[in-house]
C-alpha cells in the first residue's frame, strides 16, 4: 500500500477522532476511504488492516496531540465547515398589503413530499402570516397518468407533520366546468385552436419555430374540434393549443398546450372527464379565480411566468404577482422523483420514509424536528441563488431543538466483557441529562460489565478508567479475559472515561447509520450502516419516536423496540 493511501486514512482517523472527544473506530474511517475512494471496494481485505493499525494508533494520542498533527499535516481540517448564512425572517413582499395578502401552495400529489415541497409550503404559510392574510393549499390534481390517491395523503400528512395551517383547502379539479368555459373562450376569441398533428411534428413545428396548419383553422372547426375531444378523438390525436408566438425566444410562449385528452381514471372524480387542462392553463386560471395577490414558486417555473400573464391578459383575468424562489436540495441527497422512484424499486432504498433521503417522511423518521426544518429554511430567505445545502446546515438548526429533550443512554458496539472485582453495590442512579431535569434512571448491575471493543483495545494493566456514571477501576488483566477491582475516590483527571452497560440486562438493537446518498453523480453503496450495539435495558421504555443521546456516540431516534436511527452529533 503507497504512502499516499496511509496518509489519507490517517486524515480521516484524525479527523473523526478530533470531532468525536479523540476517539474513532475502524468502520467510521472504511466508510469514508470507500466514500471518497471507490476503487479501494474490491481491495477492502487488504487496506482494512492497515486501518485498523493506524485508528488504534490515533486513539491512543490525547486530543491535544491529534489537533497538533492535524495543524501540522492536515490544517484545512481545521476551516470552518462550509455555512449557510442565516438570517431572521423572510424579506418584505412587493406590493403587500396587511391583511389582503392571499398566497398558495399547489403541490401536485404525483410523488411523496420532499424538503423541497417544504419551502414552498413554508414560505408561502409564513407570508400569509406576515401579513395577516390567507393561505391556499391547493392540490394540483389534474393529471390522473400520474396522480394517486397515496400520494395526495402523503403531502397531507407531511403538511400536518410541519405543522402548516391552510385557510383554504381545495383541489385543482374541483373547477373543472370553469376550466371549459374559459377554454372555449379563448376558442371564441380565437385565441386557442385545436391541433391535430401528431405530437414529433408539433415538437419539430415548435423547435423550427413554424406554425402548423391547424393553427389556420377558423373559429367553426375548431369549436367543432373541441367536441371532438370529449367523445370522437383518441388520447394524442388531438390537442388544445393557445395561440401566443411562435418565433419566441421563450419556448414556452411557441403555441403551448391548453388541455390533452387522458382515459386514465382520477383517483377521486372516476371516469367523470377526459379532456383535462395543462398545469399552466389551470395554475393560471385558479391563482386569478382564487384572489391570490402573490403566487410564489420556485424558479424552474419562472420561464412559464410570461405564458401565465398572456392567457389571463387573453381572458380579461386579473394578475397576481408572481415571484420565484430557489429550489433546495441537500448535497448528495436529490429530490427528484426520476432518481428516487428506481432506486426503491430496485432495492437500493426500502422506501420514500428511509432515513437517507430528503423526503418530509424520511427526514421525521431520521429524528428531524419540523421546527428545525422550518428554522433552516426561513434562515434562507427569499434568495434565487441556487441551494445545494451542506446537510450539517439543517443538523445544526436540528441539534439546538432536540439537544434539551434528548434522554442520555450508555451504548456499546462490539462489545467485551470487563469483569469488575469489589462492586460495593448492585445498582446505580444516573441523570437521564446533564443538565436538564428529566429524572434518573436505576441501572441493576453485578460485577460482568460490557465495554464496546475501541476502549477495550487501549487499557493497559495498572491503569485506570472511570465507568461514566459507575466509578473509577484499575485495570488488572487484559488478555482473553479482562478484569479489574472497583476503587473509591479514584484519578478524575487524565483518565479515560468510557460509557458501558450491565451484561445481565443489556438490550441488543439495530442501529442504522445514514450517510450520503450520492457521491458526485454515483450511488453510493455504503450509504447505509448497520451496527449490532448494545443498550441500557430503560430503552424499552422509550416510546417509538423519542430522541436519544447515546454518550460519546450521537443523537439518535427510537424506531422501534429493536432499532433505531442515527440523527447526527
Amino acid at each position: 500500500m503507497n504512502d499516499d493511501v496511509k496518509n489519507e486514512i490517517r486524515k480521516f482517523a484524525l479527523q473523526n477522532a478530533f470531532e468525536h472527544e479523540g476517539k474513532t473506530q475502524d468502520k467510521v474511517v472504511l466508510s469514508k476511504i470507500l466514500g471518497t475512494k471507490p476503487e479501494f471496494r474490491t481491495k477492502v481485505k487488504e487496506i482494512i488492516g492497515e486501518i485498523s493499525e493506524i485508528v488504534s494508533s490515533v486513539n491512543q494520542i490525547s486530543l491535544e496531540g491529534q489537533k497538533k498533527e492535524i495543524e501540522e499535516n492536515f490544517p484545512e481540517l481545521l476551516k470552518p465547515k462550509e455555512k449557510i448564512e442565516e438570517r431572521e425572517g423572510l424579506p418584505p413582499l412587493e406590493g403587500a398589503i396587511q391583511g389582503k395578502v392571499i398566497t398558495r401552495f399547489p403541490p401536485e400529489p404525483n410523488g411523496y413530499p420532499h424538503i423541497g415541497h417544504g419551502k414552498a409550503a413554508i414560505i408561502n404559510s409564513e407570508y400569509a402570516k406576515m401579513y395577516g392574510g390567507k393561505c391556499i393549499l391547493r392540490m394540483d390534481d389534474t393529471n390522473p397518468e400520474a396522480e394517486r390517491m397515496e400520494y395526495h395523503a402523503a403531502i397531507k400528512v407531511g403538511l400536518d407533520w410541519l405543522g402548516i395551517e391552510f385557510d383554504i383547502i381545495k383541489n385543482t379539479s374541483d373547477d373543472m366546468e370553469l376550466f371549459y368555459e374559459k377554454g372555449i373562450e379563448l376558442i371564441n376569441s380565437g385565441k386557442a385552436y385545436v391541433c391535430t398533428c401528431k405530437r414529433d411534428t408539433v415538437s419539430k413545428n415548435r423547435r423550427e419555430r413554424k406554425a402548423c396548419k391547424c393553427s389556420l383553422e377558423d373559429v367553426k372547426k375548431n369549436n367543432q374540434g373541441w367536441e371532438k375531444m370529449f367523445g370522437k378523438f383518441k388520447p394524442g390525436e388531438a390537442i388544445v393549443r393557445f395561440r401566443g408566438d411562435m418565433k419566441a425566444d421563450n419556448a414556452v410562449m411557441r403555441d403551448p398546450v391548453l388541455f390533452r385528452i387522458i382515459d386514465e381514471k382520477h383517483y377521486t372524480l372516476g371516469e367523470k372527464y377526459r379532456v383535462w387542462p395543462s398545469y399552466d392553463f389551470a395554475v393560471a386560471i385558479e391563482d386569478s379565480n382564487d384572489g391570490i395577490t402573490h403566487a410564489l414558486r420556485s424558479k424552474e417555473f419562472e420561464l412559464r411566468k410570461d405564458l401565465i400573464n398572456a392567457i389571463l391578459d387573453a381572458l380579461g383575468m386579473r394578475k397576481p404577482y408572481q415571484d420565484f424562489f430557489s429550489r433546495l436540495e441537500f448535497k448528495g441527497m436529490p429530490i427528484s422523483k426520476r432518481i428516487l422512484k428506481p432506486l426503491i424499486e430496485e432495492g437500493k432504498v426500502s422506501w420514500y420514509d428511509d432515513p437517507r433521503l430528503p423526503t418530509l417522511e424520511a427526514l421525521r423518521r431520521r429524528g428531524i424536528k419540523a421546527e428545525a426544518i422550518k428554522k433552516f429554511i426561513l434562515s434562507l430567505g427569499l434568495t434565487k441563488a441556487n441551494t445545494l445545502a451542506p446537510f450539517d446546515s439543517l443538523e445544526s438548526f436540528n441539534r439546538k431543538f432536540v439537544d434539551a429533550d434528548s434522554i442520555r443512554l450508555f451504548m456499546v458496539h462490539k462489545p467485551k466483557k470487563l469483569r469488575v472485582k469489589n462492586l460495593p453495590f448492585s445498582s446505580v442512579e444516573i441523570p437521564n441529562h446533564p443538565k436538564n431535569d428529566m429524572g434518573k434512571r436505576k441501572i441493576e448491575i453485578d460485577e460482568n460489565i460490557l465495554i464496546a471493543e475501541d476502549d477495550a483495545k487501549n487499557l493497559q494493566e495498572g491503569s485506570q478508567v472511570r465507568l461514566l456514571g459507575l466509578g473509577n477501576v484499575v485495570i488488572t488483566k487484559v488478555n482473553e479475559e479482562i478484569e479489574g477491582d472497583f476503587v473509591e475516590n479514584g484519578e478524575t483527571a487524565n483518565i479515560q472515561k468510557i460509557q458501558w452497560v450491565p451484561q445481565k440486562n443489556s438490550h441488543e438493537i439495530k442501529l442504522l447509520i445514514p450517510n450520503q446518498l450520492f457521491i458526485e453523480d454515483k450511488f453510493n453503496e455504503n450509504s447505509l450502516e448497520e451496527l449490532e450495539v448494545y443498550t441500557e435495558p430503560h430503552y424499552l421504555k422509550l416510546k417509538e419516536g423519542e430522541e436519544i443521546q447515546f454518550v460519546r456516540f450521537g443523537y439518535c431516534r427510537k424506531d422501534s423496540q429493536n432499532q433505531a436511527i442515527f440523527t447526527h452529533k
